[in-house]
């Protein structure tokens, strides 16, 4: 087709001009394989550079005054140009065009991969937490005491080991075990319940029994008093025996040995005496549990507790200038009385010579004797000097002289005196202040001292045997009938 264009002469006037353009180079016939051949935005950059040029050459052409003929070729090449840039630019949206619908093609697969993926991924994360729920779940299992396999094998029924319960070998294993614990579990149940139902008729029957033993004292109490004129007759003293026995157990350990050495002696060779104790036997249990406390070390606490405590003034220690008299010579709550009767009379009753108690000291820790019922009779005389130099009037050991001093002395104003043949007959055994070696010894002494020294020694000599309970008993008895009879 031919292409007409319009030129702009000197004089202001418009010429048309006629040129025909070969099809190839407008952009027919080959111009798509050359377009695709060469890259766009280069083609594009080579016909904006051959514009430049022709433009560059037509002000040169005008400055220069040349012939206005050379024009209208540089023209028709310069539309050539624009005709390229026009064709460049719409295959440039063309291909603008294809890959966009390209790309939208490209993305409906890619959307649905993307959704796949949020899918698999959602599916990832709840078996993940479903995994570590599994894996945190606490089992019953491990808190129960199942039996070990062998003894599962060697106890259980054949029809619990037999039983398929699952396709997993050890979860099969574990279910089997299980059933086998609950079946023992129930068994023993039952087994309880029937042990509690025994257990309790047992006490039923234990309570009705209780309660007919409970009416036994009251109904023993007739019986006993009635047996006691038959117990009088005939000389057995079951109840007061059993009496003085429980009243014996709590005796201090020196008058236990006076009690315990004196019934030895009356009921292996029937010595003609009898025993009492008397008292207050509630004082000596509170005493007795005292002394089991301080043993124990249970009353120091007890006191350290006091102690640490800000309302609480600690007890103030009382040494031997702050004891006063009656607290050194306070007694036990119980104490012994020996009757001795006359062994040549068949009648005891009337064959009673003297009665004799013997009480323990318990901050001295001595025992003392004297007659029952005395009021500072010749009576008294009979027990000073039973034995050589053994008055009663001074303490019997030095442990108790260090303890009071020498201002406290057993006058004739007491009693009951601690005669040193009483300390023996309790067990309390002391060692003289002068050894008997270094008596016999000493030749400067004179020979009345050594004669009494003497005297001494061997007096004290039987009440050291075995035979020391018959030798004072003898020697009461000797003074006593020697007493009656001067009277």
């Amino acid at each position: 087709m031919p292409l007409r264009l319009r030129t702009i002469e000197d004089g202001g006037g418009m010429e048309d001009v006629e040129m025909v353009v070969p099809t190839a180079e407008i952009g027919g016939g080959d111009s798509k394989s050359s377009s695709s051949e060469e890259c766009p935005f280069r083609l594009m950059r080579d016909a904006k550079a051959s514009i430049e040029s022709i433009l560059a050459e037509m002000l040169s052409i005008k400055r220069h005054g040349k012939p206005k003929s050379l024009l209208r070729e540089l023209i028709s090449q310069m539309l050539l140009q624009f005709i390229n840039l026009r064709q460049i630019n719409r295959s440039i949206l063309v291909e603008e065009e294809r890959v966009k619908s390209e790309t939208e093609n490209a993305k409906v697969p890619l959307e649905s991969l993307a959704l796949q993926l949020h899918n698999l991924m959602y599916e990832k994360s709840h078996y993940v937490k479903a995994i570590k729920a599994c894996k945190e779940l606490t089992s019953k299992y491990p808190d129960i005491e199942l039996v070990s396999e062998e003894e599962f094998f060697h106890d259980a029924p054949e029809e619990v080991k037999g039983s398929v319960l699952s396709n997993h070998s050890a979860h099969d294993l574990m279910l089997k075990r299980l059933n086998f614990e609950l079946s023992q579990r129930k068994e023993l149940c039952k087994l309880h319940e029937k042990l509690e139902q025994k257990k309790k008729t047992l006490s039923e029957t234990i309570a009705e029994r209780k309660k007919f033993l409970s009416t036994l004292p009251s109904n023993f109490k007739p019986l006993k008093k009635a047996s006691l004129p038959v117990q009088n007759q005939l000389g057995v003293e079951h109840t007061k025996k059993i009496k003085r026995h429980h009243s014996a157990e709590l005796l201090p350990q020196p008058l236990y040995v006076i009690f315990s050495q004196l019934s030895a002696q009356k009921e292996a060779f029937g010595e003609a005496i009898d025993l009492e104790i008397i008292g207050n036997v509630k004082d000596a249990q509170a005493l007795a549990h005292h002394q089991a406390l301080k043993e124990t070390g249970l009353e120091d606490d007890e006191h350290d507790e006091d102690a640490q405590r800000p309302d609480k003034r600690p007890r103030r220690v009382q040494d031997k200038e702050s004891l006063d008299q009656a607290e050194l010579f306070k007694v036990h709550p119980l104490q012994v009385v020996l009757h001795v009767y006359d062994n040549e009379v068949s009648e005891l009753k009337s064959a009673k010579l003297i009665a004799l108690k013997f009480q323990y000291i318990v901050q001295l820790n001595i025992i003392c004797v004297g007659m029952e019922e005395s009021n500072n009779g010749p009576e008294n005389d009979i027990l000073c000097n039973l034995f050589p130099n053994d008055t009663g009037c001074e303490l019997p050991h030095q442990s108790a002289k260090l303890f009071v001093g020498d201002s406290i002395m057993f006058n004739g104003e007491r009693t009951s005196r601690p005669y040193k043949w009483a300390q023996h007959l309790a067990g309390i055994d002391f060692l003289p202040e002068v050894s008997p070696l270094l008596l016999t010894s000493h030749e400067t002494q004179d020979n009345n001292d050594a004669a009494k020294d003497e005297d001494a020694v061997s007096g004290f000599s039987p009440n050291r045997q075995h035979i020391r309970v018959h030798t004072i008993l003898q020697r009461i008895r000797t003074r006593r009938k020697a007493q009656l009879a001067l009277s």
